[in-house]
Formats: structure tokens, C-alpha cells, sequence
């Protein structure tokens, strides 16, 4: 047997095992690579037939280019043939479809890519291995009624400005459809310097003679690749549709569970939005009057999910026009801009099972980035304040290892001369503890304590779209990738070993050389991590390291 002082080594170091292992299959999901544990996502390939009723499918042009099939036949003649438009504004540039008048591309130039810095984030796009769209457009209220101009209608472009010019504060782009059965759609997208939320105002215009009732419907598309699923219960980024109504509040749908059809939200409010939420950036359609609507999700085709809000609208006259404003917002996860949109929009920023902890945590952070203006010190100061918050629990801690290096010589000795004897060995050390009122175990409970704060923080600087770009000293100019010249991860690995020389040596020799080997290859890992994540951690090792020095120094312990 094993004394009690190797059961709590065996203990923090599966917990710092199993955390770091964690925390690194958490990174690599939230950068879009595969998960250690789980096998790729499927490829997209082309979409199934169109429904029979309600919002009709996904364009099939889209997703046949980026199956890689053969697109669809061109034009013939007197058959308007779609094209793509071009608008650029000081936040994004955007690619319309005059198919449907919908957004099939969007850049984000301000937000590079995870996978190659040299391109900024693409939100929506329409490329080989990707869909992802925002649509629109009208159906009608009852099945067997005429068809009118949806997101397959092919539109004319209204002339106006496809640039955002300097000292301009919006750019407003028109489509019109032709007239289908008496009815034209006219949508209007207007673009705001300095924001991501899109006006977009649809007017509905009745040419006919009598009275029509029809449905709009607001759909976001795109494939169902994500970043694979851990074993672990880290915090991880939601890739997929949502829902947001007062009485179901904010319902995540997996794209799995719409394809065995088991998807479970609200289906109808007088309130609410819809999004396609990923790691950082959001894609959300908010419409904010009280009216009624109904929420849809469904399978396109293999790999290709949709997610739409139909809202019926009231009768318009013959020779009527009737308009609706709605927003779409296509951007960062930037939690304050989002909470004054709509309500619980800044759910979409997805902080996983932490969620109680990490919101507090990113209030307090962001308070404190108001006071001192930057990321990177704000990271440091959040750790002073936990540290200061626990400081008691830390010392009870540290006061125990302290206590336990302390009666060391003595394990030591008892070890040698009972090597023979397993079972004698644990009652004289049993007996030491006690007469020295040691707990080998009071190390423990503020590890566990302090783990759900540390993950949540963790969770906290990776959901965070604030670090991105975000620069804290010198070679530190992102925050939210790791350190270009592995600086702090080598001072980060300099102080564990430091905190490893502070602690009590273990009494079996095998345990005190992995007690130096540990370190070493954990700081391996640390190489990767984001910057923000490994300033926490570093910054946090010093505050310890000067604890721990202090109170080894009460009890007269410091070498």
C-alpha cells in the first residue's frame, strides 16, 4: 500500500492531467480542427428535392458547387440569368445573389482566420466544402395558392452606390423581383458604418385585384461541418441553429437531432429571432415587433441544415404595398453590442456548461478592461482579484504542503526502514501524520474548489471574440494565439518548475522524478495555447510561488 500523501500527489496530478488534455482538445476544437476523440465531419454534398410545402429549399446552384457536381443548366433565352454583386463598407465585404436578392458571401476583414491569418473570417460563404446563406422571401398562407417571389426568384438590382464612400454612414442595396402572379417583392439592404446589424425592409406589393395574405420567411443555411465532440466535459463552442422565444428562451439545435428529426424548440411565439451560431461570429435574422411566427428547421441534403422564422402577415388591399423591417446581424459575438439588439442574443456567445461562472467572470473582466484599456492587463488584474479571493482557501493549501514537506525527513526515514514491510509502513506514517497533525489530504479541496473558476475562465478567453487581434506588451500583439517567440510559455514552465522545487519532495523516488518530468511535458502543450490563456497561467503561477514562498517562510521551511 501506498501511503496518503501518494493518493493526494495521484489526485492533483490526474486532475492537472485530465484538465490539461482538456483544455487541449477544447483549443484545437475551437480552431476548427478535429477533436482527439471523435471521426471527421462528413463532406457536403448536393441538397434533396425541395419540400412540398412551406420555405422552399436551399438555391440547389450553391450547394452544387460546393458538392463539386455539375451546377445547374444556364439560361435559356428569355430566362433571367442570377448574378453576383459586389458591396464593400468599412466593416465587411458582402457578395448578393440576385437569385432570392440573398447574401451568399460575406468577409470580415477586421477578424482574421484561424486557419490562415492572410485571410479574414468568411461568414457566409459559398465555396468549395462550405454553405452558408442568409435568404429570404414570401410564401403563400395555404397550399395549392399561386407561387410568389421567394429566395429562388431571380431579381433586378436597383442602380445606387455599391460602396461605402468616406464620410458616407450608409450604403443601402435594392432588389426587386419581377411580377409573379401579381405580386412583387421588393427587399433593401442597408449597411451602417461602424456596425454589423443590417437593416433589411421587404416590402410586399400587391398588383392585383383582390386581397392577398401571404407568409415571409427569414432562413439561414449552411452545412453541418463543426468541430468535432470531446469525451471530455471542457468547454466547447456550439456550431449550430438556435432559437430564441420568451417562453423557450435560448434553445440550441444540433444538427444531428434534425437529421434523425428529433429536433426539439419552440414552434411558434409572438416574439423571438433565429441564428446560426458558431465559435466567435454569429448569423442571426431579429425581427423586434410583437407579431406572430413560426420557427422551422429541417434537412436540405446531406450535410446541409436550414433554419428559418415565417411571420404571416396582415391582408394587403389591391394596389397595396405593405413593408417589414427586420435586421440582420452577421458579425462578431461581441456580448454588449448583442444584448442591446435583441433580448438573449448575447447567449449565442456560448461559454458551455461553465456558462454560471464564466458571464460574471467576463463582466468583471470587461469592467476592468474599461478601466485600464487593455486585454492583456486586464487578464493579470482579474487574476490579483481571484487570487485575493481566495486567499485563505490558498493558504490553508500551501500551510498543508508546507506542513508535509516539514515531515519529510521523517517519512523518509520511516519508508527505509519499513521498505520490507508494506502494511507496517502505512501505520507508522498514519501515526506520524497524526502526531505532527498533518493532513496529506489538505491540499486537495481548494484544487477542486478553484477548478470550475479556472475553467470557466479558460472558456472565458476563448468564447471572448475581444481577443482576437487583441494586444497586451511588446511581442504580445494577439492575444488569442499563441506567443509567435514562445516566451511566456517558457516562463510559464520556468515557474512550475520553481513551484515544484517549493513543494515537499514525494517519499517514493519514481514520484519525485515525474514530479520534474510533468512539467516538462505539459509545457509542450503550453506552446500552443493562446497567449491570453498562458499570461493567466503564468501570472497565476507568481502570485503562488510568492504565497506559497511566504508561508514556507512562517514555518521556517524555505531552503
Amino acid at each position: 500500500m501506498t501511503g496518503m500523501t501518494d493518493t493526494r500527489r495521484a489526485v492533483l496530478w490526474g486532475v492537472f492531467s485530465v484538465s490539461l488534455v482538456m483544455l487541449w482538445d477544447g483549443w484545437s476544437k475551437h480552431n476548427g480542427q478535429p477533436s482527439m476523440f471523435a471521426p471527421p465531419p462528413p463532406a457536403v454534398t448536393a441538397p434533396a428535392q425541395a419540400g412540398a410545402a412551406g420555405v422552399p429549399a436551399v438555391a440547389g446552384a450553391a450547394s452544387a458547387a460546393v458538392a463539386g457536381v455539375a451546377a445547374l443548366p444556364a439560361a435559356t433565352a428569355g430566362v433571367p440569368v442570377s448574378q453576383k454583386i459586389d458591396i464593400t463598407t468599412d466593416l465587411v465585404q458582402a457578395t448578393f445573389d440576385t437569385r432570392g436578392g440573398s447574401i451568399v458571401r460575406m468577409a470580415l476583414p477586421r477578424y482574421k482566420d484561424d486557419q490562415d491569418a492572410k485571410n479574414p473570417v468568411m461568414l457566409f460563404d459559398q465555396s468549395a466544402g462550405r454553405v452558408y446563406q442568409a435568404d429570404s422571401g414570401l410564401i403563400p398562407r395555404m397550399a395549392g395558392e399561386a407561387a410568389l417571389p421567394n429566395h429562388l426568384t431571380v431579381m433586378n438590382l436597383l442602380p445606387g452606390p455599391r460602396t461605402l464612400a468616406d464620410g458616407q454612414n450608409e450604403l443601402t442595396l435594392t432588389f426587386e423581383s419581377p411580377d409573379q402572379g401579381g405580386v412583387k417583392l421588393r427587399k433593401s439592404y442597408t449597411f451602417k458604418r461602424g456596425d454589423y446589424a443590417v437593416k433589411v425592409r421587404h416590402e410586399v406589393i400587391n398588383g392585383t385585384a383582390a386581397p392577398i395574405a401571404p407568409q415571409l420567411y427569414l432562413q439561414l443555411a449552411r452545412d453541418g461541418t463543426v468541430p468535432s465532440s470531446s469525451m471530455f466535459m471542457g468547454p466547447t463552442a456550439f456550431t449550430g441553429p438556435s432559437i430564441y422565444t420568451d417562453k423557450g428562451k435560448f434553445q440550441k439545435v444540433d444538427f444531428s437531432d434534425i437529421e434523425k428529426g428529433k429536433a426539439d424548440h419552440e414552434k411558434s411565439a409572438d416574439n423571438g429571432w433565429i441564428a446560426m451560431v458558431q465559435h466567435h461570429f454569429v448569423g442571426a435574422w431579429l425581427v423586434g415587433d410583437k407579431r406572430e411566427r413560426s420557427f422551422q428547421t429541417k434537412r436540405e441534403g446531406t450535410n446541409l441544415y436550414s433554419t428559418s422564422m415565417t411571420l404571416p402577415l396582415a391582408p394587403i388591399a389591391a394596389g397595396a404595398t405593405q413593408a417589414v423591417d427586420a435586421t440582420l446581424y452577421a458579425g462578431p459575438q461581441e456580448e454588449k453590442k448583442l444584448e442591446a439588439l435583441a433580448p438573449g442574443l448575447e447567449l449565442v456567445k456560448d461559454y458551455g456548461w461553465v456558462t454560471i461562472l464564466a458571464k460574471p467572470l467576463f463582466w468583471l473582466l470587461d469592467k476592468l478592461h474599461g478601466m485600464l484599456g487593455n486585454w492583456g492587463w486586464s487578464i493579470v488584474a482579474l487574476v490579483v482579484l481571484l487570487k485575493i479571493a481566495f486567499y485563505w482557501l490558498n493558504a490553508s493549501a500551501y500551510r498543508s504542503m508546507g506542513k508535509m514537506k516539514a515531515v519529510n525527513p521523517k517519512v523518509q526515514e520511516m519508508r527505509e526502514r519499513f521498505k520490507d514491510d508494506p502494511q507496517k509502513m502505512q501505520q507508522e506514517m498514519m501515526r506520524i501524520y497524526r502526531e505532527e497533525k498533518v493532513n496529506p489530504l489538505g491540499g486537495c479541496l481548494p484544487i477542486f474548489i478553484q477548478m470550475p473558476f479556472f475553467i470557466a475562465l479558460y472558456s472565458v478567453l476563448l468564447a471572448s471574440v475581444e481577443m482576437r487581434g487583441a494586444p497586451w506588451i511588446g511581442w504580445i500583439t494577439d492575444l488569442s494565439v499563441q506567443d509567435p517567440y514562445y516566451i511566456l510559455p517558457a516562463l510559464m514552465t520556468i515557474s512550475t518548475l520553481f513551484q515544484t522545487w517549493l513543494n515537499p519532495t514525494p517519499p517514493d523516488p519514481m514520484q519525485a522524478k515525474m514530479m520534474w518530468i510533468m512539467p516538462l511535458v505539459f509545457s509542450v502543450m503550453f506552446l500552443f495555447f493562446p497567449a491570453g490563456l498562458v499570461l493567466y497561467w503564468f501570472v497565476n503561477n507568481l502570485l503562488a510561488i510568492a504565497q506559497q514562498w511566504m508561508i514556507n517562510r512562517q514555518l521556517g521551511l524555505n531552503r
